[in-house]
């Protein structure tokens, strides 16, 4: 700016054609100067560089494509960015999924909520890969949201009590879930057993279920004899099924159980909040937690490079068969 400020006064003093050849401008751009230092009235910033963005591109979103980004986010409030993008390809979206942050960001339109970290933050050790699936099964329960209940519901039954419970396969990521009344060592037997029967229709057997320290998994904290076991642990036995819990006060090493569940909260509870379908009954709880569940099976996810549980359980069990093919043609 200082330079281009010099060349405008070298021109006032001795001439267009001196001042380009003396600061080796050409004329033209010394007219444009001056002239743009005179109508701002003396203001140097007026002969700085201004963008030289362009104001269009042939390759920018179009207006069919924003408007199908704006529908989608108002129907699904919820959805983080991957899921939505996924979603946006099931209607013949084409951009990448970097192309649709910029241009959320560029509609202010809200993406994945950014968390801010504790002081306390400790990071943890990475989780133990598994190797075939079925080697380990975490499971847990999680409290419905008594906003999710009818009153229908609490009149029928007199509660405010409902549990979902979760079992998903560490290596395929596939799960199971169901819902009871009771949160109770028998109810957690019956779902191992559902558990089991449900994978081995799928070529899997369980080898190892992990749970934590709850009074519905285990007597450990409230029996006084080792032996005083619980009936989970008894139907684990008789399964021919290891059982293995978490250390006390650690969530996070049943980590991929419990952020299925902060996604359920998400995408399944939220929306009946929101939508108004209240549960009315057990028994359409249970459809409707069957339904959520074949959804979240049929649904792509990074860690299996953008397969769904379903395609990548059925990848693994294809290759598996081959391999042992050629183990007996050897």
């Amino acid at each position: 700016m200082r330079y281009r400020l010099s060349a405008v006064k070298c021109a006032e003093r001795f001439g267009i054609r001196r001042a380009a050849a003396n600061c080796h401008a050409s004329p033209a751009s010394i007219y444009r100067w001056r002239k743009a230092y005179i109508e701002s009235n003396g203001d140097i910033r007026a002969l700085g560089s201004k963008s030289r963005r362009p104001k269009f591109h042939p390759n920018s979103h179009t207006q069919e494509e924003i408007k199908l980004i704006r529908d989608m986010r108002r129907r699904n409030p919820n959805l983080g960015l991957q899921d939505l993008w996924i979603r946006l390809r099931e209607r013949d979206y084409t951009r990448t999924q970097s192309a649709l942050l910029k241009v959320l960001k560029r509609l202010e339109i809200p993406t994945n909520p950014k968390f801010k970290t504790s002081p306390t933050y400790k990071k943890n050790k990475p989780y133990e890969s598994m190797s075939y699936p079925g080697e380990r099964v975490q499971i847990d329960v999680k409290y419905v949201p008594k906003e999710c209940l009818s009153p229908e519901f609490i009149a029928k039954y007199q509660s405010t009590k409902l549990y979902q419970y979760t079992a998903i396969d560490e290596y395929s990521r596939y799960r199971i879930l169901c819902g009871y009344r009771e949160h109770s060592t028998y109810s957690s037997s019956l779902f191992l057993c559902n558990v089991v029967s449900s994978f081995r229709t799928l070529g899997v057997d369980v080898k190892c279920v992990q749970t934590d320290n709850g009074a519905e998994f285990t007597k450990g904290f409230i029996a006084n004899s080792k032996n005083n076991h619980s009936m989970f642990e008894v139907t684990a036995n008789r399964l021919n099924i290891r059982l293995k819990r978490i250390k006390p006060h650690t969530p996070r090493h049943n980590g991929k159980v419990e952020r299925s569940h902060r996604e359920d909260q998400k995408l399944f509870y939220s929306e009946i909040i929101r939508l108004n379908r209240l549960i009315t009954d057990e028994e359409s709880f249970k459809r409707r937690l069957k339904r959520h569940q074949d959804r979240t099976n049929n649904r792509p996810m990074r860690p299996l490079n953008y397969l769904s549980p379903k395609q990548y359980l059925k990848q693994y069990l294809k290759q598996y068969c081959v391999k042992n093919i050629n183990k007996l043609k050897e």
